[in-house]
């Protein structure tokens, strides 16, 4: 597989030159906490399915990681190939990335929610060699699935399943056999580590376009700026990290699962959100950080469980992914007792911004932060010179986290000779460099931290026999952030019902989170003289449906 991953030189030598770019793997972090620490936990699992909680050190781990990479080799997977894990916050997951990453091979964490619909385009895209999925989780077959998948998928090769059977086992594949005792581990390694800026994670983000773009990091740019957010969330050696956050979104995958390697601390996992389930997690485990979106936050504070669970260890929150009421921020600092920091990032390039311990109340209220060192983020107008601070216009952002470019799509890149790159969010900057996200200039709606590609679920609607037109928007929800909203006219003599819609969508395997949450029948749509369809009306509308 060829990446191609966009550096150009001056980049290279500009973030060498001011010290962002460590030049160093995940693996050398681990490798060191396992030898310093190799009896302190690294990792604990809460499996919903199995109901099977489990407990991992850093010696443990670490050999797995090793076998599975030895166990990987075997199966033929070396430097640059892709190993995609569509799996939950399990203790599998954890160890797959350290071990893909000690044979050059690239992690591409899925989302447990996705179906064929968009499983066929990404595997396909990604030219995946070894997929990695559980047996069942949330009462869902994933062998049956991928079963069905494997005839338009010939590239894929080996199709492993978590607490499966027969040669198909992950753990009989990967973990029974002591492939240490049959393999150079040494030797293995050494001819197949990756380079600090060879592509080592692909992850799918959502555009307008309705077709996912795979986002391709190197350990540069994933490691880059961890430093800084450890140092701005004012985490530490005696840090707890708790994620009910997915591991196959950034915001676990970066700073639950790398951070809880950089600092040799344990991480905790929660694989169904469930706030009280959440609530008892942290005391029990003694969490005293977590990071997620907008629910997140929203469901642990409103829960009666942090009255019924000591969860005063919990010393800070960050909460990104979604626009972040400011009375939500309040609510949950008051009830949780713990800082909540709100930031900004997007898949291309992490936690960008954040907000500080140390900021006054209307910063940390009123702000989504300051950007991370390492990184910078200005508000520019249509001539792409900056703005006036207080003005609202185009974010954009440079630095170390910038991914590195589309998979097969170099053209998408949007990013100009000075390594600026088009965030589609609008935004505002006051006089002290704090941004606050104010909407996007593409057509995203961002449910609970999840991208929603509205042109995938309009241009299915558009199929649909009774439907002549439809739009989707967001419409604002105090917990999610935001909701979709179908806007749709109907062709003479038709009609349709929500629940139509929804077995319609349904049927034609869109992923659940992305299905619409209202339907409106309109007469007909607000147009431009042109005829192009006024989403901020319907917006507008849709505001409305909900005051």
């Amino acid at each position: 597989m060829e990446f191609n991953p966009i550096i150009p030189e001056t980049r290279l030598r500009s973030m060498r030159e001011a010290g962002h770019w460590p030049d160093r793997l995940i693996i050398d972090w681990h490798d060191e906490a396992a030898a310093r620490s190799p009896d302190k936990v690294a990792l604990v699992d809460h499996n919903s399915t199995t109901g099977v909680s489990t407990t991992i050190s850093f010696r443990q781990l670490n050999r797995l990681s090793k076998r599975i990479a030895l166990g990987l080799t075997a199966l033929g997977v070396g430097r640059s190939d892709v190993v995609s894990m569509q799996l939950p916050n399990w203790w599998e997951f954890v160890a797959v990335h350290l071990a893909c990453v000690r044979i050059g091979a690239v992690t591409n964490p899925l989302m447990p929610i996705f179906r064929a619909r968009e499983l066929r385009f990404m595997l396909d895209l990604a030219e995946t060699k070894v997929a990695i999925v559980p047996q069942t989780f949330r009462g869902f077959d994933y062998p049956a699935m991928y079963a069905e998948l494997r005839a338009d998928l010939p590239k894929l090769g080996t199709v492993l399943v978590v607490k499966g059977d027969g040669d198909g086992s992950f753990e009989k594949a990967l973990i029974d056999r002591r492939w240490e005792d049959e393999l150079d581990a040494e030797a293995v390694f050494a001819a197949n580590r990756p380079g600090p800026n060879d592509v080592i994670e692909l992850c799918y983000t959502s555009g307008t376009t309705g077709e996912p773009k795979g986002a391709m990091h190197t350990s540069n740019t994933l490691i880059s700026t961890l430093g800084s957010f450890i140092r701005r969330a004012g985490l530490g050696p005696d840090t707890v990290a708790f994620m009910a956050s997915p591991l196959a979104h950034q915001s676990a995958f970066l700073y639950g699962m790398l951070v809880s390697q950089i600092l040799g601390t344990k991480l905790v996992l929660q694989d169904v959100w469930n706030p009280e389930s959440a609530a008892r997690i942290i005391q029990d485990e003694g969490a005293t950080f977590t990071m997620g979106a907008t629910p997140f936050l929203a469901d642990l504070a409103a829960t009666p469980a942090v009255e019924k669970y000591d969860v005063s260890t919990l010393r800070t929150f960050v909460s990104a992914g979604a626009p972040i009421p400011r009375v939500l921020v309040e609510r949950a600092t008051q009830r949780l007792g713990c800082f909540v920091h709100s930031g900004w990032g997007m898949t291309e390039n992490g936690y960008v911004t954040g907000t500080g311990i140390g900021d006054p109340p209307e910063k940390v209220f009123g702000t989504d932060g300051y950007p991370l060192e390492g990184m910078e983020v200005r508000v520019v107008g249509e001539s792409g010179q900056p703005l006036p601070a207080g003005e609202e216009g185009r974010l954009q952002a440079k630095g170390a986290s910038n991914f590195v470019g589309y998979l097969k799509r170099p053209e998408r890149f949007d990013t100009d000779e000075e390594g600026w790159f088009e965030t589609g969010d609008l935004a505002r900057m006051d006089e002290d460099g704090y941004i606050r996200i104010t909407g996007r200039a593409k057509d995203l709606i961002i449910r609970g931290g999840e991208n929603i590609p509205i042109v995938e679920v309009e241009e299915l609607l558009y199929r649909h026999p009774a439907v002549q037109d439809a739009a989707i928007v967001a419409m604002p929800d105090p917990r999610l952030g935001e909701r979709a909203c179908a806007f749709v006219t109907l062709k003479p003599g038709e009609r349709l019902s929500f629940e139509q819609m929804i077995g319609y969508l349904e049927r034609h395997r869109m992923a659940r989170q992305y299905l619409p949450e209202r339907l409106e029948i309109v007469e007909e749509m607000p147009r431009t003289p042109s005829g192009k369809i006024q989403k901020f009306r319907l917006r507008e509308r849709a505001a409305e449906l909900q005051s």
